[in-house]
């Protein structure tokens, strides 16, 4: 077998168990690889409606065809579970060196299923494989666990990916992260991690990866390696990052802020990336074969590295890493009223080294921070004013929720349950139990529909619209023509994942690209109309399942307040989404009936009917 190794480890944490097993070769085909073989192992053994957070579940680890080889950016792999903050299936994507690291010693997927019944961490070395006692790392931030099993492995290129303390109290929007800033950030995998008790995996592999044609994959992989190098938005996000993004969103009126309630913030620039650049930055940073390097590495100096401290838990010493992302920027920032970049970098240092989503951190305080100043809740309630703006009130909030400390508690349980509790989920900004990420979609009409059917709940990288939106010529407030670019790009983008490659080379290289390089590396003459079919079979199978799972068409909705209530200023002033007008078009375009479910005749096509 070229391309792929074909092969699946599975580690049972109940007995201390684990086999390798062949992957079924028709899988590959059908799937590519990453998240869509990963997504049929979800389907053909778990029940959806399973808890969480229970031993049932399945935790999948899933690298592409392109993941560990030269092709551009070929670092990226997947983790497929049922997620902790929304029940649907989810598909959390990271970077780094840890996806190449287990390609390397010779596996496509890892999947673990159980519980251990003590704190443990798996090891992976080639063909050797342990399951060793973590009780001494438990507790521990991502930084000290990634540290400490380095130096108790006495291999300084092992790779881990890890939880942090988010992770072991099971806040529902724990990450896992590996290379201790790269992150499989949304929907609470490292929640489920957590529940199984498992601290880390550390993977060192000594392999290659065998390709089907080497000379014509490596002519495949140096063309597009020329359109990502002569591209200006490939450049631009290497000088700027993605933190660039904000003046895009501000000047469309499409910049969440203060939780929605604004499209536009006052204090933007402290944020962008210029403002990043110029103050706090010291470095670009890549991952494995990126010729893209959007990594930013910040530093606090001097007196900035004392500011917002917190005698909690002792962990202020810090005045280096990584970030801030632009949603992390957005969510930290602008959605909390926070304009103070010291404030937002340290704020995401600690999502990083605790194991959070800072997406869903920022905006579950955000929605917390309404509910203060409307009197919903108070300082006997908080402990601390809520109030926008806070930069003491985002810090410490981040650490009290990653602890479960506190209001830190009711916070680490999302912004949809958070609200509920008391008694106003109309401030719950998200779809599917999924905070929304930086994109306000009354200044992106597309991105209404996009966030409203996506099947891991809210997410901007299953279909990014506004860099369609905001062209010249293209309307960004007209609900026509979005949902069927919105269909299209949803399977372009689920080809992406499956391929290994980081979705970031769409911004300077067409996607004929990856066809071309999977095509030489598996020797299977895959076209680009093959591959994004193959996307287009991942999304309605995540869709199948997660109609098992109980969700229905009720689900693909938006808040009252994107529908109903509309900007009073700036350049989406008086829009809301006409989702009403783009849902029925979506379904239609997708082949599903009236009701969002697939149609026998698209199963049949998809290669799906029968499941």
């Amino acid at each position: 077998m070229y391309g792929w190794h074909g092969k699946l480890l599975r580690i049972n944490l109940t007995t201390g168990t684990w086999r390798v097993e062949d992957i079924p070769e028709p899988w590959l085909r059908q799937y590519i690889g990453g998240r869509g073989v990963a997504d049929r192992y979800l389907w053909e053994e778990l029940d959806p409606k399973v808890d969480p957070v229970s031993p049932a579940n399945k935790l999948i680890f899933a690298t592409g065809p392109l993941t560990g080889t030269p092709a551009p950016c070929g670092a990226r792999y997947m983790v497929v579970t049922k997620g902790y903050l929304t029940g649907a299936i989810t598909t959390s994507n990271s970077g780094g060196h840890w996806g190449p690291a287990l390609r390397f010693a010779g596996y496509d997927l890892l999947l673990l299923e159980g519980r251990a019944p003590q704190p443990v961490y798996v090891f992976i070395d080639d063909d050797h494989v342990e399951i060793r006692d973590a009780q001494a790392f438990w507790g521990k931030t991502v930084s000290e666990t990634e540290d400490g099993i380095r130096n108790e492995l006495g291999l300084p290129n092992v790779r881990i990916a890890c939880i942090g303390p988010a992770g072991e109290r099971l806040v529902r929007f724990a990450c896992i992260m590996n290379d201790k800033h790269r992150a499989a950030g949304r929907s609470g995998v490292g929640a489920v991690m957590g529940s199984k008790n498992l601290k880390a995996i550390a993977v060192r592999g000594t392999r290659g990866i065998r390709v089907a044609d080497p000379h014509g994959f490596m002519r495949a992989v140096w063309k597009f390696r020329q359109h990502l190098a002569e591209s200006p938005a490939r450049q631009g996000m290497t000088e700027l990052g993605t933190a660039a993004t904000i003046d895009l969103t501000q000047a469309f009126g499409g910049l969440p802020t203060r939780n929605f309630q604004q499209g536009q913030f006052e204090y933007y620039e402290n944020l962008n990336g210029n403002s990043i650049k110029e103050k706090r930055m010291v470095a670009n940073k890549a991952c494995f074969a990126c010729t893209i390097a959007c990594g930013r590495v910040t530093r606090l100096p001097g007196e900035a590295a004392d500011k917002y401290l917190v005698n909690t838990h002792p962990r202020n010493w810090r005045y280096a890493g990584e970030g801030p992302e632009y949603e992390a920027a957005w969510a930290l920032g602008a959605d909390t009223g926070v304009g103070d970049l010291d404030a937002v970098i340290k704020a995401n240092w600690l999502c990083n080294d605790l194991g959070m989503d800072p997406i869903s951190m920022g905006a579950t305080l955000a929605a917390a921070m309404e509910l203060y100043e409307r009197g919903v809740l108070n300082d006997s309630i908080t402990g601390i004013p809520l109030r926008f703006g806070s930069a003491e009130a985002l810090i410490r909030m981040v650490e009290a929720t990653a602890y479960r400390e506190g209001f830190g508690h009711e916070l680490a349980e999302g912004a949809k349950r958070m609200s509920e509790k008391f008694g106003h989920p109309e401030v719950f900004m998200g779809v599917k139990g999924q905070e929304f990420p930086a994109y306000d979609p009354r200044g992106f009409q597309g991105m209404g529909v996009a966030y409203a059917t996506c099947n891991r709940g809210a997410c901007h990288l299953r279909a990014w619209t506004p860099g369609l939106e905001s062209q010249p010529g293209i309307d960004p407030h007209t609900p026509h023509g979005k949902a069927e670019w919105v269909a299209e790009e949803q399977n372009r983008t689920t080809a992406h994942d499956n391929s290994g490659i980081c979705l970031f080379t769409a911004i300077g290289a067409p996607l004929s690209d990856i066809a071309e390089c999977i095509a030489a590396a598996t020797g299977i003459a895959f076209t680009y109309d093959d591959f994004v079919r193959a996307g287009e079979r991942t999304w309605n199978l995540e869709r199948l399942w997660n109609l098992r799972a109980g969700f229905t068409d009720k689900d693909d909705t938006l808040p009252e307040r994107l529908l109903k209530v509309p900007h009073t200023s700036g350049p989406s002033k008086g829009v809301v989404v006409h989702l009403d007008e783009m849902l029925p078009v979506y379904y239609r375009v997708r082949g599903w009936d009236e009701h969002g479910v697939p149609r026998p005749e698209k199963l049949l096509e998809l290669g799906l009917a029968g499941l």
